[in-house]
């Protein structure tokens, strides 16, 4: 009985934490297509302004890849009233912190600032969006930049191009085959009309979401914001029409190369929905189960009972038009590569045929309530939250009800997943190698 009333307690205290945490916010749409997001939060005196482009590493012609990522440093080299070189100069000397990031399928910048230096954070959004700088100089500079750290993240980094080998294997028509840092023939090969084409394609107004959350004013916000952004012209709507994939329907063996390592690595990978697919959440679960923690399926057996794997792990990489799911293992000593391939499937295997326990499946929802509640602690998570939510799932509202996704998913409905998307006839096994020895 008194298990039953602590466990009651949790419930009740958890379910009055996420009440207790729902985000508000104001939407609304200027009239050259800039969405904009309002959420005023004045528990502490700082503001976060973010720009969210529906701009990632797929949206690029053969021969031209990894532009996204190139602007993402190239729209910090200045603008027409921000000298070259000075806008983290600027930022940091008024006490705030910024950064940018690419994905497949978005690019995001943002600025982090004390409250009273609103104003300024929007002046720097909208100098990016409405008339930065770009030039041969500007082009030169950046793609040394990236070049550095294409080798420091990737070429020179152990397992760097793990996950680019497992796009290239999983997709043989669609633009994510190809990594979201692109390749540097391609950088070198594009010349200043093409860079030039490109902004004027993806960085405009209509094809962003402006976030504004933090210690604001609301009603002074939305002036400022149309003071701002409201002049800038509207670009032309973004089309998009890639490639489908053929379905995979027997397994795929192949090999990469990694002069970075010495202690090779097994990948068994599959073609998986987007992120908006409902099957997506479940997938997210089914790898949480598998390998989040040292008591997960894959750790408990394969790294500390059967002491076959120095590292194991499982996740789901969430993509706007398919996803990836991976289930990897780093043998210890003499553990061949296709003990490990066996003893994963196993474990996937039984996912697929039985239904996990339900204590278990309570486990599972517990670590996605407490991810859901941290992801919406601070200023900078909701802001981030609210514009994906926006642009790329087309629900700004999951900020507060996607839980209830991840609530509802039973455990029949795992195992169902599980068959759909993890059958050994669907999957492509990577063998991750040392260097490849070279032939006499």
């Amino acid at each position: 009985m008194k298990n039953k009333l602590l466990s009651g307690g949790f419930l009740l205290l958890a379910g009055f934490c996420l009440r207790a945490q729902e985000v508000t916010y104001e939407e609304y749409e200027l009239d050259n297509g800039l969405h904009v997001i309002l959420h005023q939060d004045k528990t502490a005196p700082l503001v976060t302004t973010s720009v969210m482009y529906h701009v990632g590493g797929k949206d690029r012609t053969e021969g031209r890849t990894g532009f996204a990522h190139f602007f993402e440093h190239l729209l910090f080299e200045g603008t027409d009233n921000i000298e070259r070189g000075k806008w983290f100069e600027i930022v940091s000397s008024h006490g705030g912190k910024n950064n940018a990031n690419t994905s497949q399928d978005r690019t995001y910048y943002y600025e982090v600032f004390p409250s009273n230096n609103l104003k300024l954070g929007l002046w720097l959004e909208s100098e990016r969006m409405m008339h930065p700088i770009i030039d041969q100089k500007g082009i030169d500079t950046q793609q040394e930049v990236v070049k550095e750290e294409k080798r420091l993240r990737y070429d020179n980094s152990p397992y760097g191009e793990l996950i680019n080998e497992v796009g290239k294997n999983l997709f043989k028509k669609h633009p994510y085959k190809d990594p979201n840092i692109g390749y540097m023939k391609d950088l070198d090969a594009a010349t200043l009309e093409d860079v030039i084409a490109y902004n004027h394609k993806y960085y405009v107004p209509n094809n962003a979401v402006l976030v504004v959350a933090g210690d604001i004013n609301v009603p002074d916000t939305k002036k400022m914001v149309e003071d701002y952004f409201g002049t800038i012209p509207k670009g032309e709507d973004v089309t998009r029409s890639y490639p489908k994939e053929d379905p995979i329907l027997k397994e795929v063996r192949a090999k990469a190369y990694d002069a970075n390592i010495q202690i090779l690595a097994s990948v068994i990978s599959y073609r998986t929905p987007g992120f908006k697919e409902r099957d997506a959440y479940v997938l997210d679960m089914i790898s949480t189960y598998l390998s989040d923690g040292r008591s997960s399926k894959l750790y408990k057996k394969m790294v500390d009972d059967q002491k076959q794997a120095l590292q194991v792990g499982a996740f789901n990489v969430g993509q706007e038009d398919y996803g990836m799911y991976l289930v990897y293992a780093l043998p210890v000593g003499e553990t061949g590569l296709e003990t490990l391939v066996t003893e994963m499937e196993e474990e996937i295997a039984k996912v697929r045929d039985s239904l996990i326990s339900e204590r278990d499946h309570q486990k599972l929802l517990n670590k996605f309530e407490n991810q859901f509640v941290n992801s919406n602690s601070s200023v900078e998570g909701i802001a981030n939250s609210l514009a994906r939510n926006y642009l790329l799932y087309g629900d700004t509202e999951l900020i507060n009800k996607e839980i209830d996704i991840f609530r509802s998913i039973t455990r029949e409905e795992i195992m169902e997943v599980a068959n759909k998307y993890l059958r050994p006839d669907q999957r492509v096994i990577i063998d991750y190698l040392p260097e490849e020895p070279q032939s006499n």
